[in-house]
């Protein structure tokens, strides 16, 4: 498991945000396969998939946010100091 991985993991067990927009981005990808798999997708459905694939995208990035705010205390105490 990388780093990036165990985070994620720890974050769904002790951020209630984090995981709460998990199961968000879950629930889009649910609901996006549906329309995928409509043989005949109507406009409604293609206007749809287009919404939810943005709406995904916006939760993915709040994720990510949460994410690099969990593990920037570590970064920092990994990277050399600057001498110069």
């Amino acid at each position: 498991m990388t780093h990036d991985q165990h985070a994620r993991a720890e974050l769904l067990q002790q951020d209630g945000e984090y995981r709460r927009l998990a199961e968000q981005h879950q629930t889009l990808e649910s609901r996006l396969c549906e329309l995928i798999d409509h043989p005949y997708p109507s406009s409604d459905d293609e206007f749809e998939k287009a919404t939810l694939k943005k709406k995904k995208l916006q939760v993915k990035d709040q994720m990510e946010h949460i994410l690099r705010r969990h593990l920037a205390p570590a970064l920092a105490e990994n990277t050399p100091a600057f001498e110069g």
